[in-house]
């Protein structure tokens, strides 16, 4: 039986603008260059200034009359899209075209260095295919993160190759054998101890280090240096000889090979530029690979032509008239949501500064004030989600270097006085007091809690491990040195 009713609902719908504000505010300057130059592509009534034709220049050289020129209809445009891409090659060079030859890196990567080593050793055709391929498992850092019975099966499988544990330790063994020192190992301690027997083993600190690594491994890496010095005898100071050979061992092999091809450096444009004058911080944004944008005048004439004369139009000019709109429209949503961007950006970096003024002026971190998201957004008005994309993947330069902008957030705490203070100060002082530690009797966790606590920072043994984690710096323990 059908029911007819009424309903009255209520939704929040984004218009496409407040989409595009959304999208470009999480992007950084970097990728805010390549989004445009996507959508110079894509929509043909957006143009960069600067590059439309002079109209007294056109004039001048084209031999058309204004009739001709009239008779010029957005159905010819529609009907070059069509045109091949073959036959626009000649129109996207011109003499004024910078031509710019790229570099091209070439070098022999990780695994080529060591396959290559297998012509210098005399192996069977059999052992060559089984070598081969356990090179192929070999990672980037030189480890052979798979169990030996894993290539046992693969090769089975993909090689139709029977081979048993025997036959494939016997290979791996050549393969452990080839430069750099300790590659093919399957954990950090064979890896050590592949590279101890490349040394001279008539020498006994060589000899008693390969002892240690072999059967005292655990309280090696655990820094029981007392329980290591009772079982193995040793005199005093010796040990220290012994531990200061370990650490000239390479833990990753594989890093040492230098791969030109793979080597890649990291670039950081800032998105704001933060300069003193006259003792007064000013702020801009870095604006200098974005272009300015607006719509080609030609397709608004154009539009506004056609949309005179609705009324003797065909099918087709009504379809490209409703084209040529739609890509206004995109086109002025897109300048919009870019100038948009660009407010929010300085409204909350502003803020920012405002919040931090004493800390920008200087860059002294004990005048960085706490500061969270909630705080921003306040001061601005605006969606602690927005502050999130706004304070996302930016980047600011100032006189004393430059952060990100997530470095100026950080939590509060109180001190005995009742100042608050930012909890990037109190790592600070964490930092400092472990740097300068006595190696050899470590500060533990309760030790740094009571210095905090004689500085008026009263916090626990648990927050004191909490923000020591945070700095990756290991515990007491593991810091300790011979």
């Amino acid at each position: 039986m059908l029911k007819q009713s009424l309903q009255q609902k209520l939704l929040q719908k984004l218009s496409p603008l407040q989409i595009q504000v959304i999208k470009l505010l999480e992007i950084p300057t970097t990728q805010l260059e390549q989004r445009i130059k996507e959508e110079l592509e894509k929509n043909p009534v957006l143009e960069m200034e600067g590059d439309s034709r002079d109209p007294d220049d056109e004039e001048d050289n084209s031999t058309e009359t204004d009739n001709e020129k009239d008779e010029m209809s957005i159905d010819a445009y529609i009907q070059n899209e069509d045109i091949p891409a073959y036959k626009l090659n000649a129109r996207n060079f011109s003499k004024d075209d910078k031509q710019e030859d790229i570099p091209f890196s070439s070098g022999t990567t990780f695994h080529e260095h060591l396959v290559s080593q297998m012509g210098l050793r005399i192996m069977t055709e059999r052992q060559a295919l089984i070598a081969e391929y356990i090179i192929g498992n070999i990672d980037e850092d030189g480890y052979l993160r798979r169990d030996v019975d894993e290539i046992i099966d693969d090769l089975a499988f993909s090689q139709n190759v029977e081979v048993d544990e025997k036959e494939a330790l016997e290979v791996l063994k050549m393969v452990q054998d080839f430069d750099p020192p300790g590659v093919g190992a399957r954990d950090l301690r064979e890896c050590l101890m592949l590279q101890l027997e490349k040394k001279n083993q008539d020498d006994p600190l060589i000899q008693k280090a390969y002892y240690l690594v072999k059967n005292h491994f655990e309280e090696f890496t655990r820094k029981h240096y007392d329980k290591i010095e009772k079982r193995m005898h040793l005199e005093e100071g010796e040990l220290k000889d012994i531990l200061e050979e370990i650490l000239k061992l390479n833990p990753k092999p594989g890093s040492s090979y230098s791969n030109p091809v793979t080597k890649t450096v990291q670039h950081i444009i800032p998105d704001f530029i933060l300069e003193i004058e006259d003792g007064k911080p000013k702020l801009s944004l870095n604006n200098r690979n974005v272009p300015e944008l607006r719509i080609s005048n030609t397709y608004s004439e154009m539009f506004e032509d056609y949309q005179s004369n609705r009324k003797n139009q065909s099918k087709d000019q009504k379809e490209a008239l409703m084209f040529v709109k739609q890509k206004l429209d995109s086109a002025k949503w897109f300048i919009d949501a870019i100038k948009q961007r660009q407010n929010t950006l300085m409204t909350v970096m502003q803020a920012i500064l405002d919040y931090q003024y004493e800390y920008f002026l200087e860059g002294d971190e004990t005048k960085l004030r706490p500061m969270i998201l909630k705080d921003i957004a306040d001061r601005t008005g605006l969606d602690i989600s927005t502050i999130s994309r706004v304070s996302n993947s930016k980047y600011i330069q100032t006189h004393f270097g430059i952060f990100p902008l997530k470095y100026f957030f950080s939590e509060g705490l109180q001190t005995d006085s009742g100042e608050e203070v930012s909890t990037r100060e109190i790592k600070r002082i964490l930092q400092d007091c472990i740097e300068n530690e006595d190696k050899r009797k470590p500060l533990t966790d309760d030790k740094l809690a009571k210095i905090l606590q004689e500085k008026s920072y009263n916090i626990a043994r648990r927050t004191v491990a909490k923000y020591r984690e945070q700095l990756n710096i290991p515990v007491a323990r593991l810091r300790k040195e011979w």
